[in-house]
């Protein structure tokens, strides 16, 4: 530890008295300075034992040396030397008083002890306490690399723990805790997520320090990776601040983890081109060959029913014109038999549970996206992420603007993707301007196919591209091929170009209505909904039958087509549809 007052007088060689202040002698000594100036508080910098003689002061004026002493006091001073024998045969009892009232130590220096010996002993000292700690450093970076070479991150934690006498978490790049030590360190690491998130905004390398009168520990937050994004962060806890030896030892940790982080990411690119040889063979229909590849890394993914995830990174006011247009289309209508809705969190056939991943919030998912706003890559994050943590299988390969994804079905990874679309479609509608900035520079639309085998891995991914041009058209972030399949045709008649044929096919019908001269529109309508039945379309209209035949040949000469024709009858019925009643 650094020289203290404590250890100066103690020291044989100074015989040093103490005069005041004696319960505040275990207080630091930065330096030892010498100064016969009347103020030298602007040459102090907080820490010092100040050596005087007292040759400009009146160190006999009370007043005088009360307010010296309250400014060195003030100045963060620790310590006053006055030598005797010099200017003065005894040190004064005004500055002993205002010493003594100010809870100054004041130490007297005696004749035979030059100041320089006191400089020299502090010195001294100051160095054989940098030495013990860069030697102490050394050797906790001597075991921190042990661990890490035989017990990986959770023993290099363990090992950094105790090296700080507090505790340790790491995060991986969704914010979640992979490990702590000790043990009971998660819970407090889980409670840290906001600033985890906070800390990722920053480009890399960056550091924060969570603490204050709310929490019960001081904590540093380290990010880990050497590339312009976070991948990872370092959480450690103690109970004061952290000293030269514990301050070696985290960097040691820091630079060992980013380590482990790169190899992670060189064996995470190895694993992709496997992941990439494996999706290929699959989508040529070798699912055997597709096995073979697949061993042990992916094996277990084609052994059970997975989902095909395709999404693609669009311009955004591309995407948000699309989806404005679109705005009127109900809630309901996009409602699937599997329960799933745009944007909620609800439970769906993706396999989202209330109660299970947490829902990322739309500023997390815009932070895991990265400063550039690139959302593909932070859905690649989250979903690697919650595979990761529930230790499943998850293989994902990027196409250039394009992310293949194949999961298991009902698993987290499932959840993660559309938790994660869920928080980029509320990020629309959010006030916060630097999630509309992101929003606005760059949009995700993804695709999702129904439970497959690797059998019919090929038939997946063609679902998910039909979903994927569906949420293209329709604005939205994701859609499930089971929700085309199980919801209605009617929503898809929101397109525009359906409604630009359906006023034109009608627009003859409503120009002669317009008139007076008949209700032509209301009457195809009527008969169409009763697939032709004379009587009862007459009865919904109140009119006679002879009278409906009438109008449905005037429709015939008006459009110049004939009503027999079922195509013909099709069409004008999914005009209608696309045309709201008058």
């Amino acid at each position: 530890m650094p020289p203290t007052l404590s250890s100066l007088v103690h020291h044989s060689a100074l015989k040093l008295t103490v005069r005041a202040g004696e319960d505040r002698l275990d207080v630091p000594v930065r330096w030892a300075h010498v100064s016969e100036l009347a103020d030298p508080v602007p040459y102090m910098e907080g820490g010092e034992l100040l050596l005087i003689t007292a040759l400009k002061l009146d160190a006999e004026d009370p007043e005088a040396m009360r307010r010296y002493v309250r400014r060195l006091v003030g100045a963060g001073v620790v310590g006053l030397g006055f030598a005797v024998g010099v200017n003065y045969e005894d040190i004064p009892e005004a500055l002993v008083d205002a010493a003594r009232d100010e809870g100054l130590p004041l130490l007297e220096v005696p004749r035979r002890t030059p100041f320089l010996a006191i400089s020299k002993a502090v010195s001294a000292a100051i160095a054989a306490d940098q030495y013990r700690a860069v030697t102490a450093g050394f050797a906790a970076q001597r075991e921190l690399t042990r661990q890490a070479l035989n017990s990986g991150p959770e023993g290099l934690l363990g090992a950094l723990a105790a090296q700080v006498d507090g505790w340790a978490a790491l995060y991986d790049a969704s914010g979640a805790v992979v490990a702590a030590a000790p043990e009971w360190a998660g819970r407090r690491a889980a409670r840290l997520t906001a600033d985890v998130e906070r800390l990722r905004e920053r480009a890399a390398p960056a550091s924060s320090v969570v603490g204050g009168p709310e929490h019960e520990d001081r904590v540093e937050l380290h990010s880990l990776g050497t590339g312009r994004r976070p991948r990872a962060a370092l959480a450690v806890g103690t109970a004061a601040a952290l000293g030269t030896a514990e301050r070696y030892a985290v960097h040691s940790a820091i630079a060992l983890l980013t380590l482990t982080t790169e190899r992670s990411r060189s064996l995470h690119a190895a694993e992709q081109r496997i992941g990439t040889a494996v999706l290929r063979m699959l989508l040529a229909g070798e699912p055997d060959h597709a096995r073979a590849v697949a061993g042990d890394l992916y094996g277990a993914l084609l052994d059970a029913p997975f989902r095909m995830i395709v999404a693609e990174s669009v311009s955004g006011p591309a995407t948000r014109a699309h989806a404005d247009a679109h705005a009127r289309v109900p809630a309901s209508a996009v409602k699937s038999g599997s329960g799933a809705k745009s944007g909620s969190g609800a439970k769906s056939g993706t396999g989202a549970k209330p109660g299970g991943v947490a829902k990322p919030s739309a500023a997390a998912v815009l932070a895991a996206a990265g400063a550039g706003g690139e959302p593909l890559g932070g859905l690649a994050e989250t979903v690697e992420s919650a595979a990761a943590r529930s230790g499943e299988a998850v293989l994902v390969v990027p196409e250039g603007e394009r992310l293949v994804v194949l999961a298991a079905d009902g698993g987290a990874a499932v959840a993660a993707c559309a938790q994660y679309a869920g928080a980029l479609e509320a990020s629309r509608t959010v006030s916060d301007q630097t999630a509309v900035a992101v929003a606005d520079e760059y949009e995700l639309i993804v695709g999702l196919s129904a439970p497959a085998g690797p059998i019919a891995a090929a038939a997946a991914y063609k679902q998910a591209e039909q979903a994927l041009s569906v949420a293209r058209r329709r604005g939205r972030v994701l859609v499930e091929h089971e929700q085309l399949a199980a919801g209605s045709v009617l929503p898809l008649l929101a397109d525009d170009a359906v409604k630009a044929f359906a006023d034109g096919l009608l627009r003859a019908l409503h120009e002669h209505d317009a008139t007076g001269r008949g209700d032509l529109v209301a009457s195809l309508r009527a008969w169409l909904s009763r697939h032709g039945q004379w009587d009862a379309a007459a009865a919904d209209l109140g009119v006679h039958r002879h009278t409906l035949r009438y109008r449905m040949r005037r429709v015939e000469e008006i459009l110049g087509r004939s009503l027999d024709d079922p195509d013909v009858r099709m069409e004008l019925w999914l005009a209608l549809k696309a045309t709201p009643p008058d």
